[in-house]
């Protein structure tokens, strides 16, 4: 191992590289929070649809993320071999989410088309991207600790860029979607009115709600049960009248009516801006100091031959794949419990962000103890405590809301560490490789990071997809929704704590 400089890493330069994976999660956790719930509620497609395309599309990152991981190692500039990456991807990465929440007026097959060109092409760039990303941790020091330090401040990072967009996004589809209608309300009991709304524009997917999420909505002649939103396509000029019961005093003023289709869309474009403006940022502040040994020849034969019987990376690959599943789950059916279950869209910006501040803690944390109880127990305790926790919701009923953040907020303390330790280790089975085999191939082994990341989160959707789909979900029709819940509640509770059961019984073979 050759290292031009010290070891220690400056504050600066460990902020620097925290900015590019807190861009990273603004993809990534705007993907896995809001596209599901994209698709089905406002894009119209079926669970099953979205789920199969989500598995489909991450089916081929096992070969795409090696492939980046070698051309990565095998990359010469005069900016090192994973830093220009960055820099290259960061516009195209940005243009390419701002597309997976664009909807052209497409036909059912149309739709299905662009959803899979945009998806697949969104997960090759976030490839090109995030290995080199990831590889650029083992080659900014040799230090185990400072390693560990900078795993700390990445995942900081990266829970600050998923409190920026889990936080925002809703208020921003609020803002953007605003419809500006003529809305009339007129008293037909107590707590009880009729409410017509008209919209000078055609409005495919319209949202309506009262501010506080109180009363309940029941468009006339429907026949469909009373909920707390409905969706529902608007015609320009013409008058649709609601049944509203539930909240006092009444006015104009609490309705709130949003096109959710262009409120999604110029959110996610003003997100990709920071996303980029942030990868910029990672390419200017960080530094590339770890090298191969100088006689190492390029061997893939060799590389890959290393790589298979690298034990550590090997369990690693799979524990990866089971925590990313685990918190994908979770973060798939958040915004849809809270719209659905809770009947309070916006209230899931607020566990969101609740979330993040918990994860913050958590990541700061992990490295001081992981110091006193080692990286493969803390591994392990997070786990099992994160999962048994999280199971406690299936006991919350709608109203529980103090019960579900804190129940969430404790899990996601533990769920914190799994990230923070995941990359960190991955920088020692690259250690580790060096040590046994004379060769290193850092961003081979930090393929295992990315792969383990977005094949999890397709089987991620694919679970979710396939539970709503036994229940008949359809994000467009009350009744189906309504008959759903049991499964929603299923899978915010107990089905992602089965997954951490198996993951932290696989971390015993590390």
């Amino acid at each position: 191992m050759n290292l031009k400089t010290n070891n220690t890493l400056s504050v600066r330069e460990k902020i620097g590289y925290a900015l590019g994976y807190g861009a990273a999660n603004i993809a990534w956790r705007g993907v896995a929070t809001f596209l599901f719930v994209f698709y089905t509620d406002v894009y119209g497609l079926s669970p099953a649809s979205v789920g199969l395309l989500m598995l489909i599309a991450r089916s081929s990152d096992g070969i795409s993320d090696v492939l980046m991981g070698i051309v990565g190692d095998r990359t010469t500039s005069k900016y090192g071999k994973f830093r220009p990456w960055i820099l290259w991807t960061a516009i195209p990465l940005a243009v390419t989410l701002s597309l997976l929440f664009t909807t052209p007026d497409l036909g059912s097959t149309g739709k299905i088309i662009y959803a899979y060109t945009t998806y697949i092409l969104f997960t090759l760039l976030y490839t090109a991207n995030n290995i080199p990303y990831g590889a650029l941790m083992g080659v900014m020091t040799g230090d185990d600790k400072e390693r560990t330090s900078l795993g700390s401040y990445r995942m900081v990072g990266a829970f600050a860029g998923g409190m920026l967009v889990q936080g925002a996004m809703l208020f921003l589809v609020a803002y953007y979607g605003n419809v500006d209608p003529r809305i009339s309300v007129s008293p037909l009991g107590e707590e009880t009115y009729k409410v017509t709304v008209l919209s000078t524009s055609d409005v495919e997917n319209a949202n309506i709600k009262t501010e506080d999420g109180i009363a309940t909505f029941a468009l006339e002649g429907s026949g469909e049960a009373a909920t707390r939103s409905v969706s529902f396509g608007m015609k320009a000029d013409q008058t649709y009248a609601f049944v509203v019961e539930g909240e006092a005093g009444l006015t104009a003023a609490d309705i709130s009516l949003i096109n959710q289709k262009k409120g999604y869309s110029n959110a996610i474009y003003l997100m990709s801006v920071f996303l980029a403006f942030f990868m910029i940022l990672t390419f200017l502040s960080t530094r590339e100091r770890v090298q191969p040994p100088k006689a190492q020849q390029s061997n893939l034969k060799k590389d890959f031959g290393d790589l298979i019987r690298n034990r550590p990376w090997l369990v690693l690959l799979i524990i990866g794949l089971f925590f990313n599943v685990y918190n994908s789950i979770k973060q798939g059916i958040t915004v849809i419990y809270f719209t659905h279950y809770l009947h309070d869209q916006l209230l899931s910006a607020s566990y969101l962000v609740a979330l993040m501040f918990a994860s913050i803690a958590g990541a700061m944390a992990t490295a001081p103890i992981s110091k006193r109880i080692g990286k493969k127990r803390l591994f392990t305790y997070a786990l099992l405590f994160s999962g048994a926790v999280n199971a406690l919701l299936v006991f919350c009923g709608p109203d529980n809301t103090s019960g579900i953040f804190i129940l969430g907020i404790t899990s996601e303390l533990a769920a914190a560490v799994f990230p923070t330790l995941f990359f960190a280790m991955l920088g020692d089975a690259a250690d580790y490789s060096e040590y046994r085999n004379g060769r290193r191939a850092t961003g081979l082994v930090y393929s295992a990071g990315s792969f383990a990341t977005k094949f999890g989160g397709g089987l991620a959707g694919v679970v979710i997809g396939a539970v709503l789909a036994a229940f008949h979900y359809s994000g467009q029709d009350q009744t189906a929704i309504e008959g759903a819940i049991p499964g929603i509640i299923m899978l915010m509770s107990w089905i992602p704590a089965i997954i951490a059961g198996i993951a932290a019984a696989i971390m015993l073979l590390y």
